[in-house]
């Protein structure tokens, strides 16, 4: 049972991000930041409601930064994730406790699999010193380059998706024997002691950041009230960002405008900020009769200073965004939604309704 419980473990991992190979370290997915705010991983630690509470509080000052470090180079977010990592280890100190914390530390290793060595707590628990660290890291590096060209292939419509699946999964088998060949029994054992029991990731459900909080700064309101997505909670909100111009945007407006007849009633609120490209997109005027045009019923933001495009580290016209009930970004769409008969829409659809059926 323990051996089976080392296969798992390796298997237990998070999808991560291409690694640049100049870096140090590979860049690994910041899994406390992601697990911390989800239910399943509060009731597997047994958590008070009180220390939910807290939890949420630690996490305000560093979802913002988070959430906007996603565009950035990829060093700039190796540094920056580090440091907002250990931003939430030390308030978590104060909120957990000692079985808690062990508890927690078990299931960020789980969810690393074979890149738990990047830690450098795990490396210096498994006796794996630099060179050895260094040469799986190389592998890890392999792996990550698999993956872009891959996803770049599929893209390109040079492979198609279970061929590249294929090749990735066997890449990735090869990473994951890279590390269990090289463990000693003395090393298996503890492996075992810093992995814990075995927790099922798929019930994982929350993994991105509170959606940053909507700004008036150089923006006002063309319809609907003033509105704070923190007053929203209890509702399922869908924000698109927009520039009525744009012709990618206007064929994802019908859409939108179906969400509102289909789901408002059900809780759904959808905003629009209408960020500008030109100079037309940038007289409210040309924005309000474009909006009646496109028979827009639901809030208007005009974003004209770009404020909350910034804020959101948002990249392209046209991309939506769903946050849940408790405020937490849950899926974004950027471009069309039914790009070259990619069924987006459908899609966004089926999240929608799963968020609405989720209790608050």
């Amino acid at each position: 049972m323990r051996l089976q419980l080392l296969v798992a473990i390796v298997l237990a991992t998070f999808s991560f991000h291409v690694t640049s190979v100049f870096a140090q370290k590979p860049e690994t997915q910041p899994v406390l930041l992601q697990m911390v705010r989800d239910n399943a991983i509060h009731q597997e630690l047994n958590l008070s409601s009180d220390q939910i509470e807290q939890i949420r509080e630690a996490l305000k000052p560093i979802d913002g930064p988070w959430f906007r470090v996603r565009i950035r180079p990829v060093e700039e977010r190796i540094e920056t994730i580090g440091t907002l990592t250990e931003q939430l280890e030390n308030s978590l100190r104060g909120i957990l406790t000692a079985e808690q914390t062990k508890r927690l530390d078990q299931l960020r290793n789980q969810a690393l699999g074979t890149r738990m060595v990047v830690r450098d707590q795990v490396a210096a628990a498994l006796g794996i010193d630099e060179t050895e660290r260094q040469s799986l890291y190389d592998t890890f590096r392999k792996t990550d380059a698999v993956v872009k060209d891959m996803r770049e292939k599929v893209n390109a419509g040079e492979i198609d998706s279970k061929k590249a699946a294929a090749k990735v999964k066997q890449a990735q088998q090869v990473e994951r024997k890279g590390l269990t060949d090289g463990l000693s029994t003395e090393q298996r054992i503890k492996l075992v002691d810093l992995t814990g029991e075995s927790f099922d990731f798929s019930k994982v459900q929350r993994t991105y950041p509170v959606a940053p909080e909507l700004t008036l700064e150089g923006a006002q309101w063309l319809q609907g009230s003033e509105i704070n997505l923190e007053d929203l909670r209890g509702k399922v909100v869908a924000v698109h960002f927009y520039a009525f111009q744009c012709i990618n945007c206007r064929r994802n407006l019908p859409h939108y405008n179906a969400w509102q007849t289909d789901y408002a009633d059900e809780g759904l609120v959808i905003i629009g900020i209408q960020t500008p490209e030109t100079s037309r997109e940038r007289k409210p005027d040309e924005v309000a009769a474009a909006m009646r045009s496109e028979n827009i019923e639901y809030p208007v933001l005009m974003d004209t200073q770009s404020a909350n495009w910034k804020q959101w580290s948002n990249t392209m016209w046209p991309t939506v965004y769903l946050i849940d009930k408790q405020g937490y970004l849950r899926r974004w769409w950027q471009g069309e939604l039914n790009w070259k008969e990619t069924p987006g829409e459908q899609q966004m659809r089926q999240t929608i309704e799963l968020l609405l059926a989720e209790e608050d």
